[in-house]
């Protein structure tokens, strides 16, 4: 087995379809498929041997995919990281996966020379580094079948933070990204015929995993951008190119600001979000506007996908997550391992083939979250309905306990989004000498509006139980978030702790 197989089976296929479009160049599965068999060719002249790590860490691009898939069909290991790391956090996450070599751009290039020598790092993939890509793939050689791997084996290594900002490299095996790609592949009905827009970063599970690798293996478009840029996005779906628009809460919020949004989505079929919670009042906003249903599943990089809540339109729960996937397991434990009964909050644990083989030399925060029979701990709280729908309560670390009461930030979080002049907002506690923590309120208003504190207490007071409302209320331009657009709230908590220390 080897996850680069869905490449060469498009290409097999479809070998004069597009695969891959950026900035006017347009690549076909041929295409692709062939240049990735020649960067596979030369890293195997190199010395790189089955389960090396190769590292890349560079903004997305069609180079980017083709050495990935390279290193993938030589049997190596793709070591993803962010292409936004500079300095220390790009030397620590190198030394800790140790890639023989790394595919880059020039603005990493004098923080990675200061590497080589001192670890494993041998070479530099980037203009001015060792060699570019056009030399790589110069150097190699087709056509050429993809190594067979175990099932087991690990296809990429992905590190992510979660809520704790400690870096942990999540080992993927072949078996369970082709076994993501398949399962979204289907849930979402994609087909060779389907054109995606990505601009969400590669590294990340939601990128590289359900955007990316699914659309290869349905011999599917990817247009790529580096980010997210309004015009050019509401362009591409005005000329009827974009079948599958995948985004975070953030760019959809920004969407419904447009007046004429239902005039200008063209062939537009399918809306996907996920990275953090949608809101319950932005899923029916856009469902009215638009008529289509913004799907969200549930995953995380260790466990991907769990759930989906779209395969039956009509059956489309908002609030929910949806369904759990054939072949993939869901319990809902207590903090002792117990399970529950039905409608009872608890942890989320998964088993299934879509499970993380272990962190990466990571054996104590391994045991922590996977169980010896398979079963991975979410940290995620969440409760199961009667008819088998999953609902997400809020994530384990973020539950805030202020004057002994258990108060979950997603729940007052969908009560402000109801409120018409708030945007976006987190809900954090901080410490407090007299409740223990203080449940604080992060408000980013709606453009040209401006936010009575007054006005919203008393919307949240017939709303919620009263230890529920924030006892601070603070305005902000912009809540700060990841590459992938998760609002990251262990930064606003930072952020408010030193505010108070001045």
């Amino acid at each position: 087995m080897n996850l680069a197989r869905n490449l060469e089976l498009s290409a097999f296929f479809f070998p004069d379809r597009p695969a891959l479009r950026q900035n006017g160049h347009a690549l076909t599965y041929k295409e692709l498929n062939d240049q990735a068999s020649r960067v596979a060719t030369a890293l195997i002249r190199f010395g790189i041997k089955p389960g090396d790590h190769a590292g890349l860490c560079a903004p997305n691009s069609i180079e980017w995919i083709t050495f990935y898939f390279g290193v993938l069909k030589a049997g190596a290991t793709a070591v993803t990281l962010s292409g936004a790391l500079t300095g220390d956090e790009l030397a620590s996450l190198v030394n800790h996966a140790r890639p023989r070599i790394i595919f880059t751009v020039e603005t990493k290039l004098k923080d990675l020379e200061k590497l080589k020598g001192s670890g494993r790092l041998e070479w530099i993939i980037c203009p001015d580094g060792d060699m570019d890509m056009k030399h790589l793939i110069g150097t190699g050689s087709g056509p050429f079948k993809a190594i067979d791997r175990d099932r087991a084996d690990t296809a990429a290594i992905l590190y992510t933070g979660g809520t704790t900002g400690i870096p942990k490299g999540v080992m993927l095996s072949h078996e369970s990204m082709v076994f993501s790609s398949h399962s979204i592949a289907g849930y979402e009905r994609s087909t060779q015929n389907d054109l995606s827009v990505c601009f969400l970063p590669f590294n990340h599970v939601f990128g590289q995993i359900h955007i990316m690798n699914t659309s290869i293996h349905c011999a599917g478009c990817l247009e790529l951008l580096p980010a997210f840029d309004m015009d050019r996005v509401l362009e591409l779906m005005e000329q009827g190119r974009v079948t599958k628009f995948f985004a975070v809460p953030t760019v959809y919020i920004r969407l419904l600001r447009q007046k004429d949004l239902e005039k200008r989505l063209g062939q537009l079929r399918y809306c996907f979000s996920a990275a953090a919670s949608l809101a319950k009042e932005i899923v029916r906003e856009w469902k009215e506007r638009t008529g289509i249903t913004i799907s969200e599943s549930y995953g995380m990089t260790e466990v991907m996908p769990v759930t989906f809540n779209h395969y039956y339109p009509e059956r489309h729960v908002i609030g929910s997550v949806g369904h759990t996937i054939p072949g993939v397991e869901v319990q809902i434990r207590d903090f002792s391992g117990n399970r529950l009964e039905e409608g009872l909050d608890g942890e989320i644990c998964i088993r299934g083939r879509n499970v993380m083989n272990a962190y990466f030399e990571n054996p104590e925060a391994t045991s922590d979250s996977l169980s010896e029979d398979g079963w991975f701990r979410s940290g995620d709280i969440g409760y199961i309905d009667p008819d088998g729908y999953l609902f997400i309560v809020d994530r384990l670390k973020d539950l805030i306990i202020t004057g002994g009461e258990n108060v979950y930030p997603r729940e007052v979080e969908e009560v402000l989004y109801a409120w018409p002049e708030v945007e976006e907002c987190a809900i954090v506690g901080v410490p407090d000498k007299e409740w223990g923590e203080r449940i604080c309120a992060c408000i980013v208003p709606k453009a040209g509006h401006a936010l009575s504190t007054a006005e919203l207490k008393d919307f949240l007071k017939s709303r919620l139980s009263g230890f529920k409302i924030p006892k601070e209320f603070i305005v902000k331009d912009e809540l700060p978030k990841s590459p992938a657009g998760k609002i990251l709230k262990r930064e606003i908590r930072k952020q408010l702790l030193n505010a108070g220390k001045q």
